[in-house]
């Protein structure tokens, strides 16, 4: 069965998203855990996790993707920024025990001129002062495109975050299609050397979830500019392929596409159309 869903809007609480999700034909969600842009999160509410965690069960729903704000830099060269980063996601986490057995996922950051060697300690340094031994949530490092000063679009270097982690069984990745295009891997000639290349860095075990998007760029060009499935670089044949893989099989895959509902509707379709497994 195809994991597959988009990335729903969290303001009208739990039981909302999943309503929304099988009204698109998904079976999974992505959402924020607060604005995006930051602030404040809404109170949980208890009564709404608990109808929610039935609806789920009723409706085959599970490996839901959470989404840490985008403000979020846990290697930024500004100390503040790095403290509000760690508040912030220490606060997430005890949010997410509301719903256990799913997935945080975040962005690493960008080092802003600090280069990639402080960078990648201050994110693994982040993640050693939230991560919980007991916690029943998995944190997933987002692949990026290498924009600017962002960490994290070469597999060696989330490699080297995981390594520096001493509760590791609770880190995972979280793969982006566009993000990886964009960082230079061959998603569409060679998909199966970049799943080798993957196992070989990271290791395939540390893969827990796709954000299947296409991408406005051409291979290589560190932009990170996400297009409609079949309408960018990377095309719908190549992103059919990629939800058929063996290696991926199982995963959710959360469409982060420049979608409305229905647009969202028909792109769950077609990926539902090209799954042969």
């Amino acid at each position: 069965m195809l994991r597959i869903g988009y990335h729903v809007s969290g303001s009208g609480g739990y039981v909302a998203m999943g309503r929304e999700t099988t009204e698109v034909g998904g079976n999974t969600f992505a959402f924020f855990t607060r604005n995006p842009r930051g602030g404040q999160a809404k109170p949980i509410d208890r009564d709404d996790v608990n109808a929610f965690i039935g609806y789920a069960a009723e409706h085959d729903i599970n490996n839901i993707v959470a989404h840490s704000a985008y403000t979020l830099n846990p290697c930024s060269a500004d100390e503040k920024l790095r403290v509000f980063a760690r508040n912030t996601m220490a606060d997430d986490l005890v949010r997410m025990e509301y719903t256990p057995g799913n997935y945080y996922n975040f962005h690493p950051g960008s080092h802003t001129g600090q280069g990639i060697d402080v960078g990648i300690a201050q994110i693994a340094d982040l993640l050693n002062a939230v991560i919980r031994p007991d916690q029943h949530t998995t944190v997933l490092l987002e692949t990026m495109s290498g924009k600017g000063s962002e960490v994290g679009s070469r597999f060696e270097e989330i490699r080297r975050i995981i390594d520096m982690v001493g509760c590791d069984d609770h880190v995972g990745v979280c793969l982006d299609t566009c993000h990886i295009w964009d960082a230079g891997y061959d998603v569409v000639g060679d998909f199966d050397s970049v799943m080798t290349e993957f196992d070989k860095v990271i290791g395939l075990n540390r893969l827990k979830a796709i954000h299947l998007n296409d991408s406005m760029n051409d291979r290589a060009s560190h932009k990170d500019r996400h297009a409609k499935i079949g309408e960018g670089r990377i095309g719908y044949d190549a992103l059919a392929r990629i939800v058929n893989h063996a290696a991926l099989h199982g995963l959710p895959f959360i469409l982060e596409t420049p979608n409305d509902t229905d647009g969202y509707r028909k792109e769950i379709e077609m990926m539902r159309a090209a799954y042969r497994n």
